[in-house]
């Protein structure tokens, strides 16, 4: 009994990193990216790079610590030891109110990307049918997991390389455009490259933030590594410059083909682009990869929330049935009370879309609400990184995998971090899901001290 307590170390470090990027590349890409272009037109494409330059820090300083201790929902510990018990209580349950949310938004996505070739699909069906297939698969086995997040990835990493490279026929070669190159006019043509000027620029950059949230899942995913050191520095040396390529190409692609002002915030700005040139074939492939992205998010988010609810009931601070694994060895009550959560939340969105209640862009709205949570993860990771060194110097010497430039690449990634939530509550757009993220932090900051206070007194 005893033995079946324990997760299985089962992954290896390819479906580690197809996990990160199944986290990472989804929905907050292909939806989101409406949102972003709107704001700062064509200049998005150094939003991404920008971004993946303060997420190369941040995964660095995750896989310098995460060699010494790789183990199942690392950074929480990280935070725990090093930053303040209460950094790593938030950090649990800030990730799982991120990806219960997320899972939310991907659903919703899915349904809208659904809607390409069933102009009149029901959502609700849909959207249940979606959530009961994740819940089981990730109830089957953690290795189970991993084949359909490796499939998931694989079939979106493909098909976006496939629409780079056929971008870039078009873009130079006039391939689909009847022999007459697109070329790069479109950058400047329509407002500038900067349309919405700084403001609009850092506007985009809290929805760039989003979109590359579960990144950092290699730190919960160590714990189920068959080889946990070499498969982290394989892990993320790899991933973020890949993601860097898929996300930076793919934008290109999209704000070079179509004026950015004409892309609509209807579906995927990524199959409109090619259904508008008039590349149909093309438009319908590029559907398929969105909707397994959405799916492969869905999938990420579900794994990573189960994990540390998982990890909460077996410290004690949920109910200890969540500490529970099934004889897959999965943590299935954890893995149901998450898959529920986003099924809870999935209906109320379609009440409130059926009710007609004026919210502006839904999708924004519920996006976004994950942002300030799926940063905490970012910041405690910075944060113990600093008082890691302080605290271990034996550990660091002869480290083969430290973090360039320290301390002045963490403090930079974090001041950056912090301007991007301020203008978060700047942007009337983003102001709500700001405001709801913030609550919901305040809400497990009490209840920590609550509990804490309790105990105390019970001593």
């Amino acid at each position: 009994m005893g033995e079946k307590k324990h997760l299985k170390r089962s992954m290896t470090s390819g479906q580690m990193e197809m996990i990160s990027l199944g986290g990472a590349i989804g929905v907050g890409l292909f939806m989101g990216a409406a949102s972003t272009i709107k704001w700062t037109g064509p200049s998005v494409i150094l939003a991404y790079a920008f971004m993946g330059c303060i997420l190369y820090i941040v995964m660095r300083a995750l896989g310098e610590m995460l060699y010494i201790n790789p183990g199942t929902g690392s950074f929480v510990d990280y935070a725990t030891n090093h930053v303040h018990p209460v950094a790593g209580y938030l950090a649990q349950w800030a990730n799982i109110f991120q990806y219960i949310v997320v899972g939310i938004s991907e659903v919703v996505a899915t349904t809208e990307y659904l809607r390409f070739w069933w102009k009149d699909s029901s959502d609700w069906i849909a959207g249940i049918i979606i959530i009961f297939a994740l819940l089981i698969a990730n109830l089957l086995s953690a290795k189970a997991y991993a084949s359909l997040e490796f499939w998931f990835s694989m079939v979106k990493v493909v098909t976006i390389i496939f629409m780079i490279v056929l971008g870039c026929l078009m873009i130079f070669l006039g391939f689909g455009n009847h022999g007459h190159a697109i070329g790069l006019s479109n950058l400047w043509k329509h407002g500038g490259f900067f349309t919405g000027g700084w403001t609009g620029f850092a506007f985009a950059m809290t929805l760039v933030a989003g979109s590359y949230q579960g990144i950092e899942l290699i730190g919960v995913s160590a714990g189920e590594a068959a080889n946990p050191k070499n498969a982290i520095v394989k892990s993320v040396k790899s991933v973020l410059w890949r993601i860097l390529i898929f996300y930076v190409g793919a934008i290109f692609v999209i704000v070079t083909i179509y004026p950015w002002n004409k892309i609509g915030l209807i579906g995927s700005p990524f199959t409109n682009t090619f259904a508008k040139v008039g590349i149909t074939a093309a438009a319908g492939i590029i559907n398929v990869v969105v909707l397994t992205a959405a799916l492969s998010g869905a999938n990420s988010g579900i794994y990573s929330a189960s994990r540390m609810l998982y990890k909460l009931g077996r410290d004690g601070k949920a109910p200890k049935i969540l500490g529970n694994v099934s004889k897959h060895r999965v943590p299935n009550f954890a893995i149901i009370a998450v898959t529920g959560s986003i099924l809870i939340g999935f209906l109320i969105n379609v009440v409130v879309q059926l009710a007609k209640v004026p919210l502006g862009n839904v999708f924004v709205i519920i996006y976004s609400s994950s942002v300030l949570p799926g940063m905490v993860a970012w910041f405690v990771i910075l944060l113990a990184e600093l008082k890691f060194r302080k605290k271990h110097p034996e550990a660091m010497e002869g480290h083969p995998f430290k973090l360039p430039l320290y301390p002045y690449s963490n403090y930079f990634a974090l001041l950056m971090l912090t301007l991007i939530l301020v203008f978060m509550f700047i942007n009337t757009e983003t102001r709500i899901s700001a405001i709801v993220g913030a609550l919901v932090l305040i809400f497990f900051t009490i209840l920590y001290f609550v509990k804490h206070h309790n105990k105390k007194a019970e001593n």
